[in-house]
């Protein structure tokens, strides 16, 4: 039996610092440290902005709420298309002068018009510049692998550890500027102006790359033709690209339009974190001024915890049993708000619904992630990741304004049918197959 393939004696001597990431994997890495604490010091005190600042309705603060979700959500998509096209700087790019505008305008919008159309150009933002970097710095890790014989794991790692890092500050840095009698329109200031650095740091540093040339500066000679005497790009085969067939295939699987629903209910789930979430800390304390607190709270768990629980719900438990038991933790987290003594500080209730909803969110997002494979054909699988994001996009758009509904009802009401949209996902998830024995699709989900 030939031994799997070791990397170079002469990459295992280097030092250290010669397996330290490129300087385009640095940007990268600080780019998505960057936008998130750009993002998280604005998102979680939007909701009791648009409700409490500007006197909407609650199934007007969910609707707008779940626009933002579905805008950026929905249409990742979109940005993946834009990027294997044209290229990641030019997305890249747009996205960041996109998010700047979007933020400069919230800041200033008084109308419930101009609040969406702000709102929606933030997500879109989002869905350029997300799927752009996140590609790229994929695709980097696996040329630092072949380069050094540093796993690309420890890569994408280092990767996803910048992009919570900056969650657990964003919204420290919103609740500052609260403190600091900013108010909501100075953490929007300062979300775009974070978004100018990012901004221009990509516009001086991203490389100017040629869609048909290689990382290493050499064309690939499947992806050039020849046109009148001139290399050209080839064109792709009419069967890789997802035709109507693989359109019918998809969205007439049974199977994956029943992971797409369980999934959808956790989204909307998440989403109560801005919108019934800041209601709580505000009912429970006066003042926005702890939410930032709970945020970073969420963001440290996930940083603390999600490798070593993804590691052991991989080696332990389907991916059906972990999608199941997620979806039943955050439902715990719900009902668990009128249920929990209130604590020092009445946060306690909030607190409970943020650690339970996260530790669900830690079991159920890589194992539903890595059922996609499971349920449809190689060939459809891009198709398919995508259509996981919209129909959930959709979900979140109509829920959230249902449940926005019910800001105004009992609270033991509202938190029981909070509660009863997961436990609905998870009873949706408990039909669906198995997996294959609960390893390979959770660990292919956390090293993509």
């Amino acid at each position: 039996m030939t031994s799997p393939p070791r990397a170079p004696a002469e990459a295992r001597r280097r030092p250290l610092l010669a397996s330290a990431p490129t300087p385009y994997l640095r940007l990268l890495t600080a780019t998505q440290f960057a936008f998130n604490i750009g993002f998280y010091a604005v998102l979680p005190y939007l909701a009791t902005h648009l409700g409490s600042g500007l006197g909407m309705a609650g199934w007007l603060v969910g609707l707008v709420l779940g626009l933002r979700t579905f805008s950026q959500q929905g249409l990742f998509v979109v940005g993946g298309a834009l990027t294997d096209r044209y290229g990641p700087r030019p997305v890249v790019l747009a996205g960041c002068a996109l998010r700047i505008a979007g933020f400069g305008w919230l800041a200033f919008a008084g109308s419930t018009a101009t609040v969406i159309a702000a709102v929606l150009l933030i997500g879109f933002a989002a869905a350029l510049f997300s799927p752009a970097v996140e590609s790229e710095a994929a695709r980097e890790a696996v040329r630092h692998e072949r380069d050094t014989g540093t796993p690309r794991a420890h890569v994408l790692a280092l990767f996803s550890a910048a992009g919570q890092a900056g969650a657990f500050l964003g919204p420290l840095l919103g609740s500052l500027l609260l403190l600091l009698g900013g108010g909501f329109r100075a953490a929007c200031l300062a979300g775009a102006l974070v978004f100018v650095g990012v901004l221009a740091g990509h516009a001086r540093l991203m490389p100017r790359a040629d869609p048909v040339r290689d990382r290493d500066g050499d064309r690939d000679p499947e992806a050039v033709g020849v046109r009148d005497g001139r290399r050209t790009p080839a064109a792709v085969p009419r069967t890789a690209q997802p035709g109507r067939s693989s359109r019918h295939a998809v969205f007439t699987n049974r199977a994956f339009l029943l992971l797409c629903l369980a999934y959808s209910t956790y989204l909307v789930a998440y989403n109560q974190l801005y919108l019934s979430l800041p209601v709580e800390v505000e009912r429970a304390t006066g003042s926005q001024a702890a939410l930032g607190w709970l945020f970073a709270l969420s963001s440290l768990l996930v940083v603390v915890a999600q490798v070593p629980l993804t590691r052991w719900s991989a080696r332990r438990i389907a991916p059906r049993t972990a999608l199941v038991s997620g979806l039943a933790v955050v439902a715990a987290g719900f009902a668990a708000v009128p249920l929990t003594p209130v604590g020092p500080g009445a946060l306690l209730p909030g607190a409970a619904l943020v650690v339970l909803l996260t530790l669900g969110q830690m079991l159920l997002v890589p194992a539903a992630r890595g059922m996609v494979p499971d349920l449809v054909e190689d060939r459809q699988l891009g198709l398919a990741t995508g259509a996981l994001s919209s129909v959930s996009g959709f979900a979140v758009l109509g829920g959230s304004a249902a449940t926005g509904a019910l800001l105004d009802a009992p609270a033991p009401l509202r938190w029981a049918v909070l509660a009863a949209v997961p436990l609905a996902g998870a009873a949706l998830a408990f039909t669906l197959p198995a997996g294959r024995g609960g390893k390979e699709p959770g660990a292919r989900a956390v090293a993509g």
